[in-house]
């Protein structure tokens, strides 16, 4: 199962895409997070429908200093898994 995440609210600035990898990697969960030009953070995460739910709880609750206004979510096809690989952040040095 994949699913693409869009998390709107407070969440640049406030190590979220280093709390998404800690949450992601610890699910054993494949895909990336990334900020996006807009002021959103994306992720795409592949797993178990368990592990993803856990994932989008966690989204929800952001790390401390976020606020999450809007978390938008939606289903992509299996083989978007076959390109990701272990959880990563995208445009991090």
């Amino acid at each position: 199962m994949v699913l693409h995440f869009l998390i709107q609210g407070r969440v640049q600035g406030v190590g979220f895409r280093w709390f998404v990898h800690r949450e992601a990697s610890e699910l054993d969960l494949r895909g990336w997070v990334r900020n996006t030009e807009d002021g959103e953070v994306e992720v795409v995460a592949s797993g178990s429908e368990a592990d993803l739910a856990e994932l989008r709880a966690s989204l929800r609750r952001g790390p401390r200093g976020s606020r999450v206004d809007q978390l938008i979510e939606h289903y992509l096809e299996d083989r978007e898994a076959d390109s990701l690989d272990s959880f990563r952040i995208e445009g991090a040095w």
